[in-house]
């Protein structure tokens, strides 16, 4: 069974700020199952997008955790990660969009294996 998005969303944030990482919440999205985009502002007007990672990297031997994907490999301008945001809302209202800043990029974040 899989934490709430609100709860997981909580403890990713506490996690943040416990590394000394900005983080907030940009948008609120469905309370139980919404999808949650992370953008990791590097804070020089490059930013990386971290979204939800599709269903067929998960491992059925641990179906509740959260693995996410890089929308790209190296950062992107912020107006690009906003552009990509409002056509994910567009698409899915419910999401979720955490947004951090970190000059280093620390996402802190499970990441899907290729």
């Amino acid at each position: 069974m899989r934490l709430k998005t609100s709860i997981w969303v909580a403890a990713y944030l506490r996690r943040c700020q416990t590394e000394g990482v900005f983080g907030a919440i940009r948008k609120k999205g469905a309370e139980e199952a919404g999808a949650v985009f992370v953008k990791v502002a590097l804070m020089d007007g490059n930013a990386m997008l971290y979204a939800p990672a599709p269903q067929t990297v998960y491992d059925d031997s641990r179906p509740a955790e959260r693995l996410f994907v890089p929308s790209a490999l190296q950062p992107v301008p912020e107006p690009s990660v906003e552009e990509r945001l409002t056509k994910e809302l567009r698409f899915d209202p419910d999401a979720w969009i955490v947004e951090t800043e970190d000059r280093a990029g620390r996402h802190f974040l499970d990441l899907a294996k290729n």
